[in-house]
């Protein structure tokens, strides 16, 4: 006698190449921005500011390491999110995509849509709290 399965254990492969789709979009974009954070990084301070007196310059400069650390803060919370894209990637290849870490059931599309390299469904993310 053979059981109907209702529920659905991993996505199709249409539906894994419409992630994958999401996840090079938002890869591509997190690149570019990543890049920007590093450029920004890496030019002089440009505000002309050289030839103003040195109260102004002490100032200046403990602002300017200020912005730094926040850059440089920025673009590893970015190089995290690559990491996390690119792990998604790997998961799509080898097909377990989708599916949550905790529970073992296919996590939403809305939520995969949302946040695409979750490992979490929000059942299991919920629990975490």
């Amino acid at each position: 006698m053979k059981t109907e399965q209702n529920e659905k254990t991993r996505y199709s492969d249409a539906e894994l190449k419409e992630f994958k789709d999401i996840i090079l979009e938002k890869l591509r974009i997190a690149k570019q921005e990543l890049n920007n954070l590093t450029s920004s990084l890496s030019s002089p301070n440009s505000n002309g500011t050289d030839d103003t007196s040195g109260t102004y310059k002490t100032l200046e400069d403990g602002s300017a390491t200020l912005e730094k650390e926040q850059i440089n803060q920025l673009a590893a919370r970015q190089k995290k999110f690559i990491e996390q894209l690119e792990a998604a990637l790997g998961r799509i290849e080898n097909r377990t995509y989708g599916i949550c870490r905790e529970t073992g059931k296919l996590i939403p599309k809305e939520r995969l849509r949302a946040v695409p390299h979750t490992t979490l469904s929000m059942e299991a993310k919920m629990k975490q709290y």
